[in-house]
């Protein structure tokens, strides 16, 4: 079997709605995978799914969780797994992170005899699930050819940004203050609508046509339409993501007004009890500070 086959096998930590949906990627293209979670229900149903109870040091790890601070935990905690992974064996880290901080795995994982590979991740819980995800990776030559036959079954999409660490998430924080900003406008523009008497459903129909729409615009509307706010992708990640970028901006000394307004309006959301709702949500703030019913809503 070749060094690209990873034999050993793949440990996916971070079994949320993205990372679920990776790893069963991994399955389907024949990969041995073990899930880790702290909840222990999404490590069984995994398991029922034909995932491992237990890989020995495994070739490849990737790490789909929250923020910095897990990612760190996951590698470096107690019992963390830079300790039980194959010699030259890749940790893929697809949290959202600041390019220092991966700069600073990717020099601990190589002090270590590791490979990191800088790979933040875009396109939700659906193509995560496809395996056709976009990936923002910068790392080694070795660190790519490390976890090339990861991304082949997880990402539809790599995009090389450098053979350093950092980039990678460099460009997530281009693509995360974008996303979050183009969020919040939707749903701006379809309550803006409403106080002007025009059906949010015609709104959708005619902005999706036009000029002034965007992916997150035609994505997170119809579930404003529909009054689904079932969390694909949550109103918490937006006050953490965009706090990122924010963070990055004032090191850098760069004004980012939008982004800031962008996250306001993700926190009114989170402190308003909408935390665990889609982020589409975010529309509940516009539409009670108008004074306005969103559809569903009775």
């Amino acid at each position: 079997m070749t060094e690209r086959s990873r034999p050993n096998g793949i440990v996916v930590a971070g079994l949320g709605s993205m990372g679920y949906g990776m790893a069963t990627a991994l399955l389907r293209a024949g990969h041995r995978v073990q899930g880790v979670d702290v909840s222990a229900e999404k490590v069984a149903r995994f398991v029922t799914e034909g995932g491992v109870d237990a890989i020995g040091a495994p070739d490849t790890l990737v790490i789909v969780v929250l923020n910095a601070a897990q990612t760190e935990a996951v590698l470096w905690g107690e019992d963390g797994w830079a300790g039980r992974l194959a010699p030259g064996a890749v940790a893929i880290g697809c949290s959202t992170v600041s390019p220092a901080f991966a700069r600073e795995m990717a020099a601990r994982c190589e002090a270590r005899g590791l490979h990191y590979l800088d790979a933040p991740i875009s396109g939700g819980a659906k193509r995560a699930a496809d395996g056709t995800l976009s990936v923002m990776a910068s790392g080694s030559p070795a660190a790519f050819d490390a976890a090339a036959p990861a991304l082949d079954a997880m990402a539809e999409t790599v995009f090389r940004l450098g053979d350093e660490a950092g980039a990678g998430s460099a460009m997530k924080a281009i693509n995360q203050m974008l996303a979050g900003t183009h969020i919040a406008a939707m749903a701006e523009a379809i309550t803006f609508g409403m106080t002007m008497g025009v059906d949010p459903a015609r709104t959708v129909e005619v902005i999706s046509q036009c000029a002034g729409t965007s992916w997150m615009f035609e994505n997170r509307a119809p579930h404003v339409v529909d009054g689904d706010y079932t969390p694909r992708s949550s109103v918490s990640i937006w006050p953490k993501d965009l706090g990122i970028v924010l963070d990055i901006a004032r090191e850098a000394r760069f004004s980012a007004p939008l982004t800031a307004a962008a996250l306001q309006q993700f926190l009114a959301a989170a402190g308003s009890g909408l935390a665990d709702e889609d982020d589409a949500a975010v529309a509940k703030v516009y539409a009670r500070n108008a004074g306005l019913r969103l559809p569903g809503e009775s």
